[in-house]
């Protein structure tokens, strides 16, 4: 296997499905993939955000780029999801589980509805859209090159600031127990599973928390700044790449050193 850049990040004839795809972080990481060639299908919820996304990602000229309409936090839908993209692609390279909710409510009022529609979404999704995709995930690995799952979760895993959401804390902690689970058990079929845990990035999920929360953050952040779409895009690359293979149930936390 050849050492050079080039080759360690190539990226050409591999495919792509990017849940979440539409809008935020799903977004800057399909624009990255994009931008490196890979064919990508991005999933939203949203017909209109998903027709501007794909606009953003058709103009970016680098990769065909497809979408499917779905609302994951719904068995049936994952189903039609994985059956969808398998009657259009014949191979599946890099699956992103990025699609996730939250929900703000005082802890003695969190309903049961708002926990049920975070979990179902951002940790039941996710395991049963990959095993739905497992046979096309397992047919476009090779010895060298295997298929790659990268889930997302959060800072919000490991810390609880006050007013943190219940759910949405407890969903990306079980996304990375998850992803270590799924590294062990998917080795059989030439799959590798990490997980990506963001800080602040620009999202309209981080919106609604106002600008006050973002300077905040961004003022005790060594960086200095918010994260970009260079950022976990690349850290995105970087896991689905051949560089990257020997990684394996891995969480790896890209936040500019604010949590520190």
């Amino acid at each position: 296997m050849s050492l050079k850049v080039k080759d360690l990040f190539e990226f050409s004839g591999k495919t792509a499905l990017v849940t979440g795809g539409s809008t935020g972080i799903g977004l800057m990481i399909a624009s990255v993939l994009v931008s490196n060639g890979v064919r990508t299908t991005i999933v939203g919820r949203k017909q209109p955000a998903l027709d501007a996304a794909l606009a953003t990602l058709r103009a970016l000229g680098e990769a065909e780029v497809d979408a499917i309409q779905a609302d994951l936090s719904r068995m049936d839908e994952v189903e039609r999801l994985a059956e969808t993209y398998g009657q259009r692609q014949d191979k599946l390279n890099i699956l992103v589980n990025n699609a996730g909710t939250s929900w703000g409510a005082p802890i003695e009022e969190f309903p049961e509805a708002a926990w049920d529609r975070v979990l179902n979404l951002n940790l039941k999704g996710v395991f049963f859209l990959t095993q739905k995709l497992i046979p096309l995930l397992s047919a476009a690995a090779t010895d060298e090159d295997w298929g790659r799952v990268i889930n997302l979760s959060s800072v919000g895993s490991r810390i609880a600031p006050l007013g943190a959401s219940p759910a949405y804390g407890a969903s990306k902690a079980g996304v990375e127990q998850l992803t270590r689970i799924m590294a062990r058990e998917l080795g059989r079929f030439r799959i590798t599973c990490n997980a990506i845990s963001p800080g602040w990035f620009p999202t309209r999920m981080n919106a609604v928390l106002g600008a006050a929360a973002s300077d905040a953050w961004e003022a005790n952040t060594p960086l200095g700044r918010l994260g970009t779409a260079a950022d976990i895009g690349g850290l995105a690359l970087f896991f689905a790449s051949r560089a990257g293979i020997y990684v394996n149930g891995q969480t790896v936390e890209i936040d500019g050193g604010q949590t520190l």
